[in-house]
């Protein structure tokens, strides 16, 4: 029982090696991954063979498609004199079942004996003149096109339309649409042909055949807007010797307030419901992080590396029932197994409100205090326990003397409306700026009223005010819902 894995070479009949040819003239058994190769009409002249073509139709995927094949190579492998199977290109470049097929047969203790082949990425470098050796080459498979658009990349087994067309629009996502390819067909043959086109127009201009392959030259790092590549270029632009003044003046210290300006746009953006303003905010505020993160490294401090290991580190590190063995758990458990393991990462801490940055919104710290004096009992039984308290500060507050003591009732009143908001699983900070957003909405409605009915806001009666008040409420519920 022996397996022999032949590269047939990339479509020429004279690109196959000595070692190659003499493999399939000796083989006792002889069994193709497809027929659809150049060199079999004259490779395999005289010689009995049986093809896996059948098997790609009736499989429902690639992954399907390729256990397959190899059990029946390992099928015909136990037969006298085992198999020679023969594949295009190269055994060990870009041929999926081979690796499939050594570790099956590494498994089960099978003899498995590579002859090595010219690959198909040879003719495609030869075509458009690049060098396999530069250190800067990416070479993919068209079906798992990752790649980094500021270094030039070799996209392999295009072989039809579909797989063309479902390819462009994966590089759409990184690449501008002008961006040149050159789409190389018949790779290795007299037939070879190299066709240039915008990366947009790839499908409709280009006909791949089962030998195609794709060459796209290195993006400018000015021109690369889709990736993080190109953000990071970018901004270290920005902010290196001869950028940009402002941005080389700034300090960690100078920037805390454009943190907390563009966290806030993007949570308007969010409650405004705006898809397309949201993904802008979030642009602005990682601008923030790559410029903190620019004066850190010039600083010696810290670089992106730096940034990317510690959020890694910690979702693993707080996901064990994602990352690890922990089984799965419900939304409560996860969330009190988060804070556990995140008490076991930070210093022994004197105080349970210790951590919470006394930056954030007041009406937000206040409720993230409570919430985690709450956590250790502190707190009441239920609801109707800090509803009493929230009456009795409202009392107080009528009583209160002078600007002095209203200022500290007043902020009783509101802590206690915090504890409320704890009690009913209510978000106090965005309950809020919903309040704010519904009162901003129909205020600029009455005002809409008073300019088209001739009216003055300042001279109006406390009845019309009321009615004014009323309509707009009614309309702005009409057209936004609240």
């Amino acid at each position: 029982m022996t397996i022999t894995v032949v590269g047939l070479g990339p479509g020429d009949p004279g690109c196959i090696t000595a070692a190659g040819a003499a493999a399939l003239r000796t083989a006792p058994r002889l069994l193709l991954r497809t027929s659809i190769h150049p060199g079999v009409g004259t490779l395999l002249v005289g010689l009995d063979y049986e093809s896996c073509d059948d098997l790609y139709d009736a499989a429902p995927d690639f992954e399907t498609l390729y256990a397959r094949i190899v059990n029946r190579v390992i099928e015909r492998a136990t037969e006298p004199g085992g198999v020679c199977y023969a594949v295009p290109g190269s055994p060990l470049v870009g041929e999926a079942t081979v690796r499939l097929l050594r570790r099956r047969a590494a498994e089960a203790e099978v003899p498995l004996t590579i002859v090595h082949g010219v690959s198909a990425l040879e003719p495609v470098l030869a075509a458009v003149g690049a060098d396999a050796l530069d250190p800067a080459l990416q070479v993919v498979d068209a079906l798992d096109p990752r790649l980094d658009p500021q270094l030039p990349a070799v996209v392999l087994q295009v072989y039809n339309r579909g797989v063309l067309a479902a390819l462009k629009l994966a590089l759409l996502d990184r690449y501008p649409p002008e961006h040149p390819v050159v789409l190389v067909t018949s790779a290795g043959t007299r037939e070879e042909r190299c066709e240039p086109a915008r990366l947009d127009e790839l499908d409709r201009r280009a006909d791949p055949d089962h030998l195609a392959a794709l060459w796209l030259p290195a993006l400018d790092p000015l021109l690369d807007r889709r990736t993080f590549g190109g953000f990071r270029s970018v901004v270290h632009r920005l902010y290196a010797p001869g950028g940009c003044p402002w941005d080389r003046q700034q300090t960690h210290d100078s920037l805390k307030r454009y943190v907390i300006e563009e966290a806030y746009e993007l949570v308007e953006a969010i409650d405004y419901g705006d898809p397309a303003a949201v993904a802008e905010e979030l642009g602005d505020l990682m601008l923030q992080v790559g410029l903190h993160t620019e004066i850190a490294d010039e600083a010696g401090e810290f670089g992106y590396g730096e940034v990317f290991q510690h959020i890694t580190d910690k979702l693993v590190r707080r996901h064990p029932h994602v990352f690890g063995d922990v089984g799965q758990r419900t939304t409560e458990e996860v969330v009190a197994n988060w804070e556990r393991l995140k008490a076991e990462e930070k210093p022994a801490r004197e105080s349970l409100l210790d951590g919470l940055p006394a930056s954030m919104p007041a009406l937000a710290y206040s409720q993230s205090v409570q919430g985690r004096a709450g956590s250790a009992g502190w707190d009441w039984p239920d609801v109707s326990g800090v509803l009493d308290q929230l009456t009795e500060e409202l009392r107080e507050l009528d009583r209160a003397q002078g600007a002095d003591e209203r200022h500290h009732e007043f902020g009783d009143v509101l802590f206690t409306l915090a504890h409320v908001a704890q009690h009913m699983g209510i978000d106090a900070e965005d309950a809020l700026r919903r309040a704010n957003r519904r009162f901003v909405r129909r205020f600029r409605q009455v005002e809409r009223f008073c300019r088209e009915r001739g009216l003055r806001l300042d001279t109006l009666d406390q009845a019309t005010m009321d009615a004014l008040w009323q309509e707009a409420k009614a309309r702005v519920v009409r057209e936004h819902g609240g």
